[in-house]
């Protein structure tokens, strides 16, 4: 029986449950399959929170179908508001007190770096983290550690390559959220353009917790910058978007990714506001036309419609969950009967061509031992009023080392 549990503790956080509490760690034989997760439900990365509902809906889905070779799928997320102090007393319950059989897609880069170490000094896997920062890809320090996006560095890099294509000649301006994953991606943008770093004439950085962003809109507006590359989350994104339709300052605007979201930052800022706008894609866009005959994307869409009918279709953060929760029961499906910690570690690292149903077409997901980057590809877009339509070919992670491939 699915049963919906909000807990107040140390602050507030959600638990999804879909098995009877106080199972212990799972064991063969066992019927279900207990799975840790941390999301910001709340504050400043709320926008976010669509990741773990959507997987919350999945597994729902799952166990009305039957399971995983016939287990339940037990999925427990906590809200740690971007906090990652509390992100590790929280992953701590969840493995100490819930007795967790690992940690999944939980959010954020200084949230999942805080509990790496705990993890791993216990070897619990910690797959599937939703942030590109290139640490999650390192198994020879952190074994039990994975990611699964592209690496912001590679985003970094494919702008570069679009810009200096494209408006070689033109100056840029650089609004870079001031943590981990702002400084991956300029990182990867200042090595892209190589020599040419010198087009960037100005940066200035904000705190995900700013109110405002028109004391640095300001500076860049005064720097001549033509080309705006604009790198932290949502919510500062639909700021970005709605100052600049309100002034006379019209740059190339450029998002990351994660910020990228129709829902969360292009809806809130203005459409109309938001024509021209640049990003990267790897996950297929649930308000795009094109996939209107598409077998996979309306099994999505009914996905929605049944197990999350309050979330947004059109938001990609409810996409990329659906998408890495796929990509999880992949996993526990190789593991057959054997589901101990060291064999779903195993078998994350055993992925060969997996094709998640709501990823870009051309992109699958290979790991071995020593790749830990799920997902390596993305390809560049531009927001039309309505969706974000294809620009170019594909570019895989080669571009973090500088080496770079398009097909």
């Amino acid at each position: 029986m699915i049963r919906w549990i909000v807990t107040f503790a140390a602050g507030l956080f959600a638990v999804w449950s879909f098995a009877a509490l106080g199972d212990p760690v799972l064991k063969t034989g066992d019927a279900g399959i207990r799975i840790g997760n941390v999301m910001p439900y709340t504050g400043a990365l709320a926008a976010f929170g669509a990741i773990g509902r959507a997987e919350a809906a999945y597994f729902q889905m799952l166990n009305e179908h039957g399971g995983i070779n016939g287990r339940n799928v037990e999925f427990i997320s906590y809200d740690d508001s971007s906090d990652p102090l509390q992100a590790m007393d929280l992953t701590r319950n969840l493995v100490e007190t819930e007795n967790a059989l690992f940690v999944f897609g939980s959010f954020g880069t200084p949230s999942n770096l805080v509990v790496r170490k705990y993890l791993n000094e216990k070897h619990i896997p910690q797959l599937f983290v939703a942030s590109g920062d290139d640490q999650w890809a390192n198994p020879r320090d952190f074994p039990w550690t994975m990611g699964w996006p592209p690496a912001f560095r590679t985003e970094g890099r494919i702008y570069a390559n679009y810009i200096q294509a494209y408006y070689s000649e033109k100056k840029i301006g650089v609004l870079w959220q001031n943590d981990e994953f702002g400084r991956d991606l300029f990182r990867g943008l200042e090595e892209g353009l190589g020599d040419a770093a010198r087009m960037i004439v100005t940066d200035t950085a904000f705190d995900a917790t700013d109110r405002s962003l028109d004391p640095q809109l300001d500076i860049l507006h005064n720097s001549g910058a033509e080309i705006l590359v604009f790198d932290g989350a949502p919510a500062m994104a639909a700021q970005v978007i709605r100052h600049l339709g309100e002034s006379d300052w019209h740059p190339v605007l450029v998002l990351d990714n994660a910020a990228a979201s129709i829902a969360s930052a292009l809806r809130p800022g203005g459409l109309e506001n938001s024509i021209g706008v640049i990003s990267t894609a790897f996950l297929k866009d649930g308000s795009d036309p094109a996939w209107k005959d598409d077998t996979a994307m309306k099994e999505y869409l009914s996905f929605m419609d049944k197990y999350d009918p309050e979330g947004d279709k059109e938001d990609i953060y409810t996409v990329f969950g659906y998408a890495v929760a796929q990509t999880l029961v992949q996993v526990l499906k190789q593991c057959g009967d054997d589901l101990s910690r060291e064999n779903v570690m195993k078998q994350a690292q055993s992925l060969k061509d997996f094709r998640s149903s709501v990823t870009l077409p051309g992109i699958a997901i290979t790991t071995s031992p020593t790749d830990f980057r799920p997902v390596k590809e993305m390809r560049l877009v531009q927001f039309d009023g309505r969706t974000w339509q294809p620009i170019g070919q594909l570019f895989d992670s080669a571009f973090t080392s500088g080496a770079g491939n398009a097909h």
